[in-house]
């Protein structure tokens, strides 16, 4: 796997120094949205949730959703669909930060936040580690009060390596799929079509 790596973009002190980048600016800025609930986004976002929670200077809930837009297929339906009925914490009231791995085309993102308002949610903020705006098929609309905060802007290529079987692996940029560990992270996110 190694020699299939074209560049590391971004290494394990990097991503560390970054998310305390991200926890610090979201502790200033929701700091009367308290308690905070995160809600991480399937379980790609697990890591993401667990280091923004340790960095926050600030009381949080934390509880995880399953959305979907690709169902089985490779690329986005273009439809998404809240697939574990809701949150078990009750969203009516809350202040919620969405934490997700990377932001794509939108959709998926789009109807979650779509979904919390309709349940009541008080604020939606969005943290994502990578946000891939050049795919975007749908614009991210929040609340008037609500924040996007992303880690890192990518273009073309494979992403994969936020944390998984190694203590701390960089993101490395690759032109080929690969076979990973279990809980690492696989991306193909190229402007274009799509290899998901």
């Amino acid at each position: 796997m190694e020699s299939d790596i074209e560049q590391v973009l971004w290494t394990a002190a990097d991503i560390e120094q970054r998310v305390k980048e991200l926890a610090a600016a979201i502790s200033r800025d929701l700091a009367s949205h308290t308690p905070l609930l995160l809600l991480g986004v399937a379980t790609g976002a697990f890591m993401l949730v667990a280091d923004l929670a340790r960095h926050l200077k600030l009381p949080v809930l934390v509880d995880f959703i399953r959305v979907q837009s690709y169902g089985n297929n490779t690329q986005s339906s273009g439809v998404a669909t809240v697939s574990s009925c809701d949150a078990k914490i009750n969203v009516k009231g809350k202040h919620i930060l969405l934490v997700e791995d990377i932001i794509d085309t939108g959709v998926t993102l789009s109807a979650l936040v779509d979904h919390l308002l309709e349940r009541g949610a008080a604020s939606i903020s969005v943290c994502a580690l990578l946000d891939k705006v050049c795919r975007r098929r749908v614009g991210l609309t929040l609340p008037s009060n609500g924040r996007l905060y992303a880690g890192f802007q990518v273009r073309g290529g494979l992403r994969h390596g936020f944390r998984g079987a190694l203590p701390k692996p960089p993101i490395r940029g690759s032109t080929q799929t690969a076979s990973l560990p279990e809980l690492q992270v696989r991306l193909t996110v190229h402007c274009g079509e799509s290899q998901y």
